[in-house]
């Protein structure tokens, strides 16, 4: 790997990070949540990162898997890899409590409601940002090994996909931080800090899996990105849309990030 590749792994993986932040600084500045924006966002963003994982991840992943293992044996690595990454999402939201999970979303408008709940509300900034540096730590391996394995026609997608699905997390953080406080400093810098859990997952890809880096652990990490990716889309992504009543809205930009994928791929063929 050349050093200019690490370095814009790095670089796209803190990028990833700082969309948290992103999502912060709309909490705190805008005066209402564009529920029609987030909607088409959050289903562009699912239908990137279903098109990019059934389309590009998964047949490499069974490409590299099938020749080193033959038929049946590289077929269940593959499997077991995906169905891997998906249960590695679900462990982490099932041990993290709901009140707590940085995918039980919130509004703008939840900062202006009165509620006299501070302390919990502080516990519970506290605790979202905890959980959600447990969430976006294997996402910046996911983005830091997507752009070392599979180049920039499928990383740049990735990057932005998640880019996208870390905004809303960033105010799920600073909302009630923010509410229990009433200091704007502390709800963004402790929603920005979660994010960097993305760029220090991209250091320990490069540090425990790079000099071992070979064509088996290069198809099994793809299967596993896409099996978190699928997941993170139905999960997370179409059902914080449909929280906002825009379903129609969602699904069409599901659509459309498909179609511009596929369009992207058959244009630089």
């Amino acid at each position: 790997m050349s050093e200019q590749t690490i370095w814009l792994a790095f670089g796209l993986t803190m990028l990833v990070g700082l969309s948290t932040g992103i999502g912060s600084l709309i909490a705190l500045i805008a005066k209402r949540t564009n529920t029609k924006f987030l909607c088409i966002s959050l289903g562009l963003s699912a239908g990137v990162m279903l098109y990019v994982s059934f389309m590009d991840l998964i047949p490499m992943a069974k490409e590299e898997l099938l020749a080193h293992f033959g038929d049946k044996t590289g077929m269940l690595s593959l499997l077991l890899a995906f169905f891997g990454g998906m249960g590695l999402i679900m462990l982490i939201d099932f041990l993290i409590p709901k009140p707590n999970n940085p995918h039980e979303f919130q509004d703008v408008e939840d900062m202006k409601k009165p509620n006299g709940r501070q302390k919990s509300l502080h516990r519970t900034g506290v605790f979202v940002a905890l959980a959600l540096v447990a969430h976006n730590f294997p996402e910046g391996i996911a983005v830091f090994t997507s752009v070392m394995t599979n180049g920039l026609s499928v990383a740049i997608p990735i990057t932005l996909a998640i880019a996208i699905h870390n905004i809303p997390e960033g105010i799920a953080v600073s909302v009630p931080i923010y509410h229990a406080t009433g200091n704007k400093r502390k709800a963004f810098w402790l929603s920005f800090l979660s994010g960097l859990a993305e760029p220090l997952g991209a250091l320990v890809a490069f540090l425990f899996l790079m000099p071992f880096w070979s064509p088996i652990i290069n198809g099994i990490i793809m299967a596993v990105v896409a099996g978190i990716m699928v997941y993170i889309s139905l999960d997370e992504l179409l059902p914080t849309a449909e929280k906002y009543g825009k379903h129609h809205l969602s699904i069409s930009g599901l659509i459309a990030g498909m179609i511009l994928m596929a369009l992207s791929s058959f244009l630089f063929i």
